[in-house]
Order: C-alpha cells, then sequence, then structure tokens
C-alpha cells in the first residue's frame, strides 16, 4: 500500500538526519503496512534499489530462532517448560527452562566461552563451559549463549544446523530469499567510523558457528518487511496467529503501567508514547539493525546501516510516529455484535467498596476495570465450563467464575453492592452494615 508522497518525504527527512548525525556510511530504513514493505528508501554509499541490499541482522537473528523453537513446541515435540538438560544433555545450565532462555531470564553468562564470538570465526560449542551467572528466573540478563544453546537444541531435533532448519522452516516459507547466513549478492561493507575523525576501518566478516542463531542472518530491508509483516500477524503458515501472540506477551513486567520495557519469546517489548512495539534490534561489527511493529496500528518500521556504532537506535520508532501522524491508521468500523455473557451481567460490581465494571469487548471477550478510578483490569476470554481466562495485568491467568450474584475471581468476590451481606464475601459482613460512627 503506497504512502503518499508528502509522507515519503517526511520519512526520507528523518532517514537521512539519522544517516548524517550517525556517521552511517549507508542506511537503509524502511515501513511496512498492508503486509509488506510499503516505503523504503537508502542513504549514503548505497547500491540501487537499496531494499535489495544485505546487511547483517545481529540479533534479530534471535526472533528467527525462537520462531524454529516454537514450531517444535507447536508440533508437541517439546514443551516450554521443560529444561534445557531435557533435549540438550550435557552444559552446566541444564536445570534452566526453555521459557527463561527465551526471555533471557535464565541467568546464563552474556556470551559464549573462548575469544570475542562477533568478530572471530565460529567452531562448535563447548557445551560443559556453559556458565551461569544469576539463580534462574530471578531477573533479566541478556545472554546471547542462551541462544546459541537453543539453536543448537533445534538443529539436534531436526538432524540438521540450524542454518538449515530456520532457511526451510521460517525464511523461505516467508518468502525471504535473500536472508543468508553468509553476504551472497549485493551485500554492504561492514565499517567502523574513527571516534574523532571521518575515516573508515573496515570490519571482519564470518560465521559464527555454533553461535549462529544468536546473530549470524544477513538480510535484505525488503525481506526484513516481510518478517515485520510477520510480527504483525501475518504468519504465512509458519505459526500460527495465536503463537505469534504469544511471543509478544512480556515477561516479567506489569504492562500497565504507562511506560515501560521487557522481552517476550525472542522478541523485546517496549511501551512507546502509548504504543506497544515488539521487535528486535541488532549490532554485530560493521552493521546495527532494528525492526519493530505496532500491532494495534498494524504498521512496523526497520533501519539498517554498514556501522559498528552511532545509528539512532530510535529510528524505526520514529518513523512508526511519523506515519502515524500523516497517515494515521482508518480503523475497523465499530458494528453491533451478541454480548458473549448475559446482558444482565454486565455493568457495575464491587470488589469490597470499590467499583468496578464488567463489559463485553469486540472479539467475544469481557473487560473487567475500574469504574471512575484506577483498579486492576484485565480482558478475559472464555475458558472450560462457562469460566473465564484473564489475559493480562494482575489477572492474567487468573479464572473468572460467575457464581450466582457474585463473581469470584483469584478468591476475591465481586457483588453488586459493596459488600453485599447476601454475597458469600470471604470474611463474612458485619451485621450491622454500612453506619455513620
Amino acid at each position: 500500500m503506497a504512502l503518499l508522497p508528502s509522507t515519503e518525504r517526511v520519512l526520507l527527512a528523518r532517514t537521512a538526519r539519522a544517516q548524517r548525525d550517525g556517521r552511517c556510511p549507508s542506511v537503509v530504513a524502511g515501513v511496512v503496512r498492508g503486509g509488506g514493505l510499503a516505503w523504503s528508501a537508502g542513504r549514503g554509499a548505497v547500491e540501487d534499489p537499496a531494499d535489495d541490499v544485505q546487511y547483517r541482522l545481529g540479533s534479530i537473528s534471535k526472533t528467527v530462532c525462537a520462531i524454529t523453537v516454537l514450531r517444535l513446541r507447536d508440533e508437541g515435540l517439546l514443551d516450554l517448560s521443560d529444561t534445557l538438560e531435557q533435549h540438550l544433555p550435557g552444559t552446566s545450565v541444564g536445570d534452566r527452562t526453555l521459557t527463561q532462555l527465551l526471555s533471557h531470564t535464565g541467568g546464563v553468562t552474556s556470551e559464549s566461552p573462548g575469544e570475542w564470538w562477533e568478530r572471530t570465526p565460529g567452531a562448535e560449542l563447548p557445551l560443559s563451559a556453559a556458565d551461569r551467572v544469576l539463580p534462574a528466573g530471578r531477573r533479566f540478563h541478556y545472554s546471547n549463549l542462551g541462544f546459541g544453546l537453543l539453536g543448537e537444541l533445534v538443529g539436534r531435533a531436526r538432524g540438521r544446523t540450524w542454518d538449515e532448519v530456520a532457511r526451510d522452516e521460517v525464511l523461505h516459507p516467508l518468502g525471504m530469499h535473500r536472508t543468508t547466513p553468509r553476504p551472497s549478492g549485493r551485500a554492504a561493507q561492514g565499517y567502523a567510523v574513527h571516534p574523532w575523525s571521518d575515516e573508515l576501518l573496515v570490519e571482519p566478516e564470518h560465521h559464527a558457528g555454533a553461535m549462529a542463531a544468536a546473530g549470524q542472518l544477513w538480510a535484505t530491508a525488503a525481506d526484513l518487511g516481510r518478517l515485520g509483516a510477520f510480527l504483525l500477524g501475518d504468519g504465512g503458515g509458519v505459526l500460527d496467529p495465536a503463537t505469534i501472540e504469544e511471543m509478544t506477551v512480556p515477561a516479567g513486567v506489569d504492562v500497565s503501567g504507562p511506560n515501560w520495557t521487557s522481552y517476550g519469546l525472542g522478541v523485546q517489548v517496549q511501551r512507546v508514547d502509548g504504543h506497544t512495539l515488539v521487535g528486535h534490534g541488532g549490532s554485530m561489527p560493521g552493521f546495527l539493525a532494528g525492526l519493530w511493529a505496532d500491532r494495534e496500528d498494524g504498521i512496523a518500521a526497520l533501519a539498517l546501516a554498514n556501522v559498528t556504532s552511532g545509528l539512532d537506535g530510535g529510528l524505526p520508532a520514529g518513523l512508526l510516529a511519523d506515519l502515524r501522524t500523516h497517515e494515521p491508521t482508518v480503523v475497523a468500523p465499530w458494528r453491533p455484535a451478541p454480548s458473549p455473557v448475559p446482558v444482565a451481567l454486565l455493568g457495575p460490581w464491587f470488589w469490597g467498596p470499590s467499583p468496578y465494571v464488567l463489559r463485553a469487548v469486540p472479539g467475544g471477550l469481557l473487560h473487567l476495570g475500574g469504574l471512575g478510578r484506577p483498579g486492576r483490569s484485565s480482558r478475559f476470554r472464555p475458558g472450560p465450563d462457562g469460566t473465564w481466562i484473564g489475559l493480562e495485568g494482575y489477572f492474567a491467568g487468573e479464572t473468572l467464575r460467575v457464581e450466582g450474584d457474585s463473581l469470584n475471581l483469584a478468591t476475591f468476590v465481586f457483588t453488586r453492592t459493596p459488600y453485599d451481606p447476601q454475597a458469600p464475601v470471604p470474611g463474612h459482613v458485619d451485621p450491622r452494615g454500612w453506619h455513620a460512627p
């Protein structure tokens, strides 16, 4: 879906400033809308068409790695609560779960043993040397090694290298034929820029070996745009939309706050100016990359540069802000729909003296939230036997039950009037009722 010329000029102006101010030999940027790359442009020493020049993706490769792991899970070959030892025996972090590795909460050391893997040719991963630095599940700690181990797990499960699995099961099915483990065809040279002059230094290129899943892939802007469409929900048969949604759920953060940053399953998740973005940044010596998707507005933006440092990491978010301002998303029209529960159940409820309201919301869901004041809130999807399951916030995963004239949610009882003496309120209600002292 083409953009207006005036919008394209705004996006180009932002990209041009980022290339100049970041002293990048070249930058390619683009936005995704309507299922594909709607606009792209290159600045600096980049060949034309710029969207067909490969750049190294760095850690955006982790998103592709996570997709390969989730395919195994969806096939029933593993569970995300499994420990690494169950599928990749012999490591010193075998007690860490696959979820913890995917979300960087396993406390695994950040880098692989040996020399700086981003600048030296890779080899087999010495599994016994994998080390833990923090207790499992205690805090977020970014681990390249964790994804190297996940890539090894996928390779062993499929009997092929992770590169081959990613190519055959993710990249080619998504139409990403110009995404490869080594530069192929037209590809940018990676550079470092001297901090005190405008001189360049060529950065080395190599295969990271067993660490490939952490940062190996090269891609064009057109291909990266296809990955952006995937994050927006177009699974292309690679993953079910529900699994893509699962990837984007942040771990270990209360998303009810106005601003936050977290990590899901192979994707970074952040709240920027009232918008939730999912995607990933990437860096390898000589290259910087970023891909961010706004799933609510159905748009994504990307940036690729052949420079070790300097490019503003906020360029994709800025492009998204420009696109929202100059060509805001026209949302689907509201249409009448039947309530998923009897209408008599909707409306005000009280948790003790605090007013809440239960509403029917699009998609056959319910929403329970504070009425006229802040309060814990969540949407709920239908569960088994007439129950409802919380989707976010404090009540994520909790079961809502409608029991007569009360709602039971995680031991909390919501009543039609504050502390209704006729309802089964835990601790009972003072028989004197409400009264002045």
